[in-house]
């Protein structure tokens, strides 16, 4: 039987300007190192034992024409001027033996701070739920830091984010921001 569970993953991210839309997400691939692999986006579910490695590291493990299971975020506009976020969340449980949660959120007008802490929380209020721990998502950061202390079982949260300013001559500027699985 063939097993599709990841036993690593990485994250990355890229930004790409172009006349043509779908160009300017390419050239965001290229920018993450991944525009020579066919993606495949998945639901958000952070493999029970996976290790996050680096970017560089988990670059070394992939092919050109790999098929790689993607949680990702892309976020595209040709407002010249417009400040577009794409960001992926992560909430590791504090047991290996268990599941995490990856989070895809974009948006616009918020900063790289803002939004990565947004994808974050979602992550982790996801992870919250499955473990019965209550999240209140309007708490401050450290509120919720300390509810997750209280209960013991969320490990870890962080995020990947890549924000840009939309091109001045109203180009297509594409943000994107994945966590790649490794099968």
């Amino acid at each position: 039987m063939l097993d599709l569970v990841a036993k690593k993953l990485f994250l990355t991210k890229g930004k790409g300007v172009h006349e043509d839309r779908l160009t300017s997400f390419e050239y965001a691939l290229r920018d993450a190192g991944i525009a020579g692999t066919n993606l495949v986006l998945i639901s958000s579910i952070f493999p029970p034992h996976a290790k996050l490695v680096s970017r560089k590291e988990g670059l070394k493990l992939i092919n050109p024409g790999q098929i790689l299971f993607t949680i990702y975020s892309r976020n595209q506009t040709n407002e010249p001027h417009r400040l577009t976020a794409a960001s992926v969340g992560i909430a590791q449980p504090k047991d290996p033996n268990r599941y995490g949660y990856l989070s895809e959120y974009d948006s616009f007008g918020q900063s790289e701070k803002q939004a990565g802490d947004y994808a974050e929380d979602i992550a982790a209020q996801m992870l919250a739920s499955s473990l019965g721990i209550p999240f209140d998502i309007d708490k401050s950061w450290d509120e919720k830091r300390q509810q997750w202390n209280i209960s013991g079982q969320i490990y870890k949260s962080s995020n990947i984010t890549q924000t840009a300013i939309g091109n001045k001559d109203g180009k297509w500027t594409t943000v994107f921001a994945a966590a790649v699985l490794i099968v």
